[in-house]
């Protein structure tokens, strides 16, 4: 019995040691596949994906689908890109402490998006990336107009998201929304060194926290695997 072609992409695009981080086929024939290099002992990897790797498992997919007779029009195999989606705990834990944007299913205290520094619920290890894995309690800490705010929620009340991209230029990193909330949320976990306060004193949380009741690394490489068949 022949695979499901998610199946086929799955099994053979980690078999070459990358990960699956979405697929999609259209009602055309076009079968669309993103993926990204695992981290390495939950470190990022030293390259990111490029075309040739792109190239790479574009190959082995046609190969593969010939095998298992998959029936397509045109393969695409591509970064995911700098919005990059978060579809597990796993990519929960490799972009803690990045800006985010999610989405959740059902609307608390009037919305349902939200979009800030994500990092793990209270009294969860930051720095452990075995345990942030298998974590499911998140929050976001934004700003709601001059104050800070911290939205805690379960990774089952998400209906999507996704990192907000950073844009380099000439060096310099520049984020889509304010820097100095990033900055400041980033300082009150831990995770990364954070800007002053305009008095010079290290900037703090004020707000109350909201509970919900239920490194610009990417590039855009993509590689087109067309077949006629």
């Amino acid at each position: 019995m022949n695979l499901s072609w998610q199946a086929v992409v799955e099994k053979t695009v980690t078999g070459l040691g990358y990960e699956v981080v979405g697929c999609e086929r259209s009602a055309g024939g076009l079968l669309r596949v993103y993926i990204d290099k695992p981290l390495v002992n939950g470190q990022e990897p030293e390259t990111p994906v490029n075309v040739e790797d792109c190239e790479r498992v574009t190959r082995q997919l046609r190969y593969v689908m010939e095998v298992e007779e998959v029936d397509y029009t045109r393969l695409e195999v591509s970064t995911p890109g700098l919005d990059r989606p978060l579809n597990n705990a796993g990519d929960y834990a490799r972009f803690n402490g990045h800006e985010v944007e999610i989405t959740l299913r059902e609307a608390f205290q009037g919305r349902k998006k939200y979009r800030g520094v994500l990092v793990a619920a209270e009294g969860v290890a930051q720095d452990d990336w075995n345990v942030l894995a298998q974590n499911t309690a998140w929050r976001v800490i934004f700003m709601d107009g001059k104050t800070e705010q911290v939205l805690d929620f379960a990774l089952d009340e998400v209906r999507s998201a996704k990192l907000v991209p950073e844009i380099v230029f000439k060096g310099r990193a520049s984020k889509s929304t304010g820097d100095a909330a990033a900055d400041a949320a980033k300082k009150n976990t831990g995770l990364a060194p954070g800007s002053e306060s305009a008095d010079g004193a290290a900037a703090k949380p004020k707000a109350s926290k909201k509970k919900s009741n239920a490194k610009s690394r990417q590039t855009d490489d993509k590689v087109d695997g067309g077949l006629d068949q």
